[in-house]
């Protein structure tokens, strides 16, 4: 069994500033970090390899060269391969123009059971790549994975909603995202350092060599164009304490809140 595993380079939100002038992310000096979402993908990946016999786990990503040092850690965690897509052509791609690109590296790798991606990720959080990818393929998707059985040559899905969640069954092959809520991501060993550090086993893909369609990548090929990005000025003024005991701060902050018609 083949198990590709996308995975995404993002800024560390808690570093990510907004430059004033242009309204554009500020990238030089912020550290980039495996998309959380990510992460869970392939823990659960490598889980199906540690339980089944010949499991084989294929990392890819879309990106640019220093790409290569999510790709080695996903290697470090106990990936078998890793495959980044790099290319000018995929410049400024949107949601549609990057799931483009993915879908072609997955056909280029051709042999595969499970796809993983993460729900979304934290420098856009819009969660269109992974649906999006499956639609390229034309395979089924189950979005928001918090529990997985695998059975046979079937996926057993727990697909968790805001007031519930749904039980999926889906053959293979298939196209999962996975939340936070589906286990917890391990961490590199040493040897696995190592080893990634010390191989070859991350390829560089150009558009060209997955015969990508060039008409649906970068800027010119992503329908989405994102006008300004900014950050929120502050709130004016303090903030209020409330006193007395806990009833007499409910029923004040109630009345308050009529008072403005907000409630």
């Amino acid at each position: 069994m083949n198990i590709i595993v996308c995975i995404k380079q993002v800024p560390d939100t808690n570093e990510v500033r907004i430059d004033p002038v242009r309204g554009t992310l500020i990238r030089e000096g912020v550290p980039s970090i495996i998309n959380p979402d990510d992460r869970n993908a392939l823990e659960e990946a490598l889980k199906i390899k540690d339980k089944l016999k010949d499991v084989k786990v294929i990392v890819l990503s879309m990106g640019p060269p220093q790409a290569d040092v999510a790709l080695r850690e996903t290697l470090a965690m106990g990936a078998d391969e890793a495959i980044l897509l790099s290319d000018r052509a995929f410049a400024g791609s949107d949601t549609w123009a990057t799931s483009t690109a993915l879908a072609a590296g997955i056909k280029k790798i051709g042999d595969y059971s499970i796809i993983f991606c993460g729900r979304q990720a934290i420098d856009g959080d819009t969660a269109q790549v992974g649906p999006q990818i499956a639609e390229h393929l034309n395979i089924p998707q189950i979005t928001y994975v918090e529990e997985l059985e695998i059975e046979g040559d079937k996926v057993i899905a727990k697909r968790t909603l805001e007031d519930g969640h749904f039980v999926v069954e889906s053959k293979m092959p298939v196209l999962l995202t996975a939340i936070k809520e589906l286990n917890i991501p391990r961490y590199p060993s040493i040897k696995g350092i190592y080893n990634a550090y010390n191989s070859d086993n991350v390829k560089v893909l150009s558009a060209k060599d997955v015969d990508a369609d060039f008409d649906n990548l970068g800027l010119n090929g992503s329908p989405t164009q994102v006008n300004k990005s900014f950050t929120p000025s502050g709130r004016s003024g303090e903030g209020e304490i409330l006193q007395g005991s806990g009833k007499e701060a409910v029923e004040s902050l109630i009345l308050r809140l009529r008072e403005k018609h907000l409630i």
